[in-house]
């Protein structure tokens, strides 16, 4: 049953090519229905679009009136008439099809006209045409697509399909003529067949558009999406951490549990290794660390197993110490403050995993040094403080950091 509601189609009959509306089957208080666009006699036919929307403008009465969905299909733009490619059902031509190979596209577009010719004749009361489909039960095999028709038995059987049509769809497209009526062009004002298709028209290029307009904006905001919001480490809430200090650079993982950093290592001890590679090669053979009680840590070794987990780390998870030292004995001037307070971050995190009072003791014992940190990162507790040479005191400090992180390293 198809799933779309009310459908402009074309169709392509003995006299030419003509528009209506075809509603397929739906369900409604347990009973099925099925219509197209017509009167009490006959399915209505229109010679172009323009002349289709004039007549549901009129105000006239038709069947499909009475469709659940009428009046959402009737408040659309004016281009709600206008037939998509895979609805123009050219009937006459349909056999020309059969002689091709049962390729795709070949092999729906039968499938497709059959379905509109039996609708139409089921609809219209076409008895011989209905009679017709219901004794050649071959014609159905079409929906199941090309895949049917595939090797020598297939190939037969979309033979077989061939000879049926070629033997009884002249009598079925005479058939169909007879209850199907075509509205003159002479019942349509002028004027307003020319003001439908003007608005037609302007409504087609208004929803290509917007239709070019949303691709440009799914581009747009594919291209800006972070490819690792899709990684499993995302997923998991478990970011590889990659640290540059001393020239040298370290990887590890860190979580957060509510505000609690949680790294990968144990009893204070981060577990650091050179590459991305031999980190994941670790965590697939040991399970021994605290990251392993996190919720979330079986998909990551799930990825593991599976090949599938590569370290990517994320610029947030990024920290470099290179050349800090120096600048701070430069100058406050002379600091990227982001870069100093990023560094301070995973000292700092390193510090609350551990549990130790490092950190603050150490802020303790030098608290001209706390001063300057504060100034730095832009702390409202040391707004009367302003660094002054020599800067050397500050720098030493900020080494000592530096080394009671790296001390935390299982390797360095």
């Amino acid at each position: 049953m198809s799933t779309r509601a009310i459908v402009p189609i074309k169709l392509s009959l003995t006299e030419g090519d003509f528009y209506t509306l075809w509603a397929p089957k739906w369900r409604q208080n347990g009973t099925e229905w099925q219509a197209f666009l017509g009167d009490d006699e006959s399915i209505l036919l229109f010679r172009t679009e323009a002349e289709l929307l004039t007549f549901l403008e009129s105000g006239q009465r038709h069947d499909l009136l009475d469709h659940p969905n009428w009046e959402a299909f009737n408040s659309r733009p004016a281009n709600r008439v206008s037939v998509a490619p895979r609805d123009d059902y050219d009937l006459i031509g349909m056999p020309a099809k059969l002689a091709e190979r049962p390729g795709h596209e070949a092999v729906s577009t039968v499938a497709r006209d059959l379905e509109v010719a039996e609708a139409l004749a089921s609809v219209a009361g076409a008895e011989h045409t209905t009679i017709f489909f219901a004794t050649h039960s071959i014609l159905r095999n079409t929906v199941r697509g090309s895949e049917h028709y595939t090797g020598d038995e297939g190939l037969r059987e979309w033979s077989g399909v061939g000879r049926v049509i070629l033997t009884n769809w002249k009598e079925i497209i005479e058939d169909l003529d007879k209850h199907v009526k075509v509205v003159p062009t002479t019942d349509f004002s002028e004027d307003k067949v020319t003001d439908a298709a003007a608005r037609i028209s302007a409504a087609t290029a208004a929803a290509a558009k917007k239709r070019q307009e949303d691709e440009e904006a799914r581009k747009a905001e594919a291209a800006a999406a972070d490819p690792y919001d899709k990684s499993v480490w995302a997923a998991a809430g478990i970011d590889p951490v990659k640290i540059t200090i001393d020239r040298k650079t370290v990887y590890t993982l860190r979580t957060y549990l509510g505000e609690r950093p949680v790294f990968l290592g144990k009893w204070g001890e981060i577990y650091s290794f050179p590459t991305p590679k031999q980190l994941v090669r670790w965590i697939m053979e040991n399970d021994d660390h605290d990251l392993a009680h996190v919720s979330t840590w079986e998909d990551i070794i799930t990825a593991a197993n599976a090949g599938e987990l590569e370290v990517q780390v994320h610029p947030d998870n990024q920290y470099t110490f290179n050349n800090l030292v120096r600048d701070i004995e430069q100058g406050p001037e002379a600091v990227d403050n982001d870069q100093l307070a990023r560094a301070y971050e995973i000292c700092a995190d390193a510090a609350d995993w551990a549990g130790d009072d490092s950190i603050n003791s150490f802020m303790l014992a030098n608290p001209r040094f706390q001063d300057y940190l504060g100034y730095m990162l832009g702390s409202t507790e040391h707004a009367g403080y302003v660094p002054s040479k020599p800067y050397s005191d500050h720098s030493s400090a900020w080494r000592s950091l530096e080394e009671m992180l790296i001390k935390r390293f299982s390797k360095f």
